[in-house]
């Protein structure tokens, strides 16, 4: 544990309830939550980490894994799945060479799915970094990918 993580630690008690904090000061400024970092909130909180990793999967906002230096986000609810969403899904899939949840082995592409609300009628939704994209169709979806590839 650095300096800086062992810092931003210290500026919570030691109790349960600073678990939730914890997880997502480190998510704002690591951009994922890693197996050592788990390792040390369990430590600072004498939780386990099997107890670490229940709430960090709970939430989707806390990532375990790096992200890509673009993220990609598929949008499944259920007006974006009408509209084609898994269609989509599976072009990217085929485009990156991954699966949702994962990275390219470069890591250049992280590719998850999401769930917006209100998609309705603007579906299916993508978004790339911070962008938003409405009414994306797999040809729409390789032409994206392609610009950054």
């Amino acid at each position: 544990m650095n300096d800086q993580e062992r810092e931003i630690l210290t500026q919570f008690s030691k109790q349960r309830s600073s678990l939730i904090p914890i997880l997502q000061r480190f998510q704002d400024s690591e951009k994922y939550i890693s197996t050592d970092l788990i390792s040390e909130i369990g430590r600072y909180l004498d939780l386990s980490e099997n107890d670490i990793y229940s709430v960090a999967c709970f939430y989707p906002r806390f990532q375990l894994t790096p992200p890509g230096e673009h993220n990609i986000g598929v949008c499944l609810c259920m007006a974006c799945r009408v509209a084609g969403g898994a269609e989509v899904l599976k072009t990217i899939e085929q485009e990156l060479g991954v699966e949702a949840g994962l990275a390219t082995r470069d890591q250049k592409f992280r590719l998850d799915t999401v769930t917006h609300s209100c998609c309705s009628g603007m579906g299916p939704v993508v978004t790339f970094d911070q962008t938003t994209h409405v009414k994306m169709t797999p040809e729409k979806a390789k032409e994206l990918i392609s610009k950054f590839k």
